[in-house]
């Protein structure tokens, strides 16, 4: 179930630049354990389903937290819980001994059942957004979405200065490049500080099967947004991160070039330039054609046309109720 930007972040929060934290046991800042850990709330009331996906198994929750804690009120969370794909290597540990089963339909050769899993196979993939703002519950909320052309006109009068207007945090990406957050996850670095970045995977992916791969490359360098502010400056950035990226793949993963897809987004979900590595066979949420732009094209274009981003114009969706869209319409009017 994929959405348009909401100018936030995939993972969580997103743009503009905040100030790193000077200790790693800041709030919000952590990496993965295997013990016991408990929710970061007491509580959970739901208060609204934001959105479902019968076909992806995700299911997106407003709730209300900690109203026991005296205040009436409470605190708004958003919790995305997720069906974990299938591991191939256990999906006979379902059939074997004697599976808790519970009998739907059986006709002729066909039978249907409700099966019950061990605990070590029913886990739940569970993202928690806390404390959640109005933008986050906008954020996941579903929406129509609509096409709109951007020119680059209207890029520099009209989408540049709606975003530097709000006010969006990226600290997590940060977090990340300064190993404060997630180090253990880290699949490659290159360090140059102007032409290097980091890899890692994408929280959507649990790095169990092969099917869904999807690694981000972050780049160090601060200040490139998105697609619009690459110019041929950042050929070295881009070309290593096409070919690093791909040789750290295959290195670790066995995953050949040919065997990946290797694009930007445009608009992206948060403004610190990234680029998406997915299987070609994954339709990873992001991928179509009016929001995702292959890397090796963009060097090529870049090579061709130093200004080429910065005079197209670019075709991308956004939500119905999102106040760009209606900024766009309205200066496209005639």
């Amino acid at each position: 179930a994929d959405t348009a930007p909401q100018l936030k972040r995939k993972r969580e929060p997103e743009p503009e630049e905040a100030e790193t934290p000077s200790t790693e046991k800041e709030a919000g800042v952590g990496n993965g354990t295997s013990a016991p850990v408990r929710l970061p709330f007491s509580g959970f009331r739901v208060q609204k389903v934001l959105r479902e996906s019968a076909r992806d198994k995700i299911i997106f929750l407003h709730g209300k937290v900690n109203e026991d804690s005296g205040d009436t009120h409470g605190e708004d969370a958003v919790v995305i819980l997720e069906k974990t794909p299938f591991q191939v290597e256990h999906v006979a540990q379902l059939l074997t001994g004697n599976p808790e089963l519970k009998l739907q339909f059986s006709n002729d050769i066909y039978s249907t059942y409700n099966l019950f899993p061990p605990r070590h196979l029913s886990d739940i993939k569970t993202t928690v957004v806390y404390p959640a703002t109005e933008k986050h519950l906008q954020k996941y909320m579903r929406q129509d979405l609509r096409l709109i052309r951007e020119t680059g006109d209207d890029y520099r009068s009209l989408t540049l200065p709606y975003l530097e207007s709000q006010s969006l945090s990226i600290q997590w990406v940060y977090n990340i490049l300064d190993k404060k957050a997630e180090a253990d996850r880290i699949v490659f670095e290159n360090p140059d500080p102007s032409d290097g970045f980091v890899l890692i995977p994408d929280l959507k992916w649990n790095q169990q099967q092969l099917d869904d791969l999807y690694l981000i490359a972050i780049c160090h360098r601060r200040g490139i947004r998105s697609l619009r502010d690459l110019t041929p400056e950042h050929l070295p950035l881009l070309r290593n991160i096409l070919r690093e990226g791909q040789e750290a793949i295959l290195k670790r993963y066995q995953v050949t070039g040919d065997r990946l897809r290797v694009y930007l987004h445009y608009l992206p979900s948060y403004y610190h330039l990234h680029v998406h590595f997915t299987a070609l066979g994954f339709e990873a949420p992001g991928s179509g054609v009016e929001r995702a732009h292959l890397l090796a094209e963009v060097i090529e274009n870049l090579e061709c046309d130093p200004k080429h981003y910065q005079r197209r114009t670019l075709t991308f969706a956004l939500r119905t109720d999102d106040p760009l869209l209606q900024l766009l319409q309205k200066a496209q009017q005639p």
